[in-house]
């Protein structure tokens, strides 16, 4: 479980930087867009619709990142009340129905990139299965995060839920 958690926690740690690149880029993207319209009075064609995709990444890997972690929305005023036996089951639960989202992301995320895999996105000229992809592969991270953290609640590890140590000495 420990090799286990090491590698999910650098591939955490790489899909983080990876969004954080990608939220600079964008913001860098869109800039570039407002000065070539407002002060050069022209425009650069595929800054919009490359933003558009690289913003589906940082969310996407992000949000799994953030499940790794024990960030994602939960409601837990029952926790506060209930036994900490109970409180496992209730968090494996939740851990449970995030995977099951995050296989629902697979799914069709990889039915709508097929569908699309023939056009081509204006300004980009790829195919629009690319407008996908982020969905597919923030999928497979919640997938894997998601089961990791039931595994390590199994076997009496902390989860780095709201603000435990996530890595293991």
């Amino acid at each position: 479980m420990k090799t286990i958690a090491l590698l999910t926690g650098r591939l955490a740690r790489v899909a983080l930087w990876v969004a954080g690149i990608g939220l600079v880029l964008m913001t860098v993207l869109i800039a570039a867009q407002v000065f070539w319209r407002y002060v050069l009075n022209d425009s650069i064609i595929w800054t919009e619709p490359a933003s558009v995709m690289i913003m589906g990444w940082f969310i996407f890997l992000g949000a799994a990142v953030g499940i790794r972690e024990g960030y994602h929305l939960s409601f837990d005023v029952l926790l506060y009340v209930v036994p900490q036996r109970i409180k496992l089951v209730l968090h494996s639960i939740s851990d449970l129905a995030v995977a099951g989202f995050g296989v629902g992301m697979i799914w069709y995320g990889w039915q709508l990139a097929e569908k699309t895999a023939g056009n081509k996105l204006p300004g980009l000229g790829i195919s629009g299965a690319f407008d996908f992809a982020p969905i597919v592969a923030g999928g497979v991270l919640i997938v894997l995060f998601s089961t990791e953290r039931i595994a390590r609640r199994a076997a009496g590890l902390p989860t780095a839920r709201f603000g435990e140590e996530a890595e293991i000495d």
